[in-house]
């Protein structure tokens, strides 16, 4: 069963507020935000930004791009690991 239209797409509020870290990487500084909401939906507002996605065990790096809004920040981590 989908979500209802009139209700909209669920966005955790820390994403929308901006609350991220500062983490320093090499010679430059990137503002990561971390989350364990997988079930938030990517924003055109989030296109650029790095977010650090929690698979159950452990943050997984995930820079958003065009072609990921409208998708949810947890199909960009993969909670098992692949099949051999």
């Amino acid at each position: 069963m989908s979500r209802s239209i009139w209700k909209g797409p669920f966005v955790d509020p820390a994403l929308i507020s901006g609350e991220s870290s500062a983490h320093q990487i090499g010679t430059r500084t990137q503002l990561i935000q971390r989350t364990t909401n997988r079930n938030s939906v990517i924003l055109p507002s989030h296109i650029g930004k790095v977010f650090e996605v929690h698979n159950g065990k452990s943050f997984i790096k995930v820079k958003v791009s065009e072609e990921m809004v409208g998708h949810k920040l947890g199909e960009f981590a993969p909670t098992r690991k692949r099949a051999i």
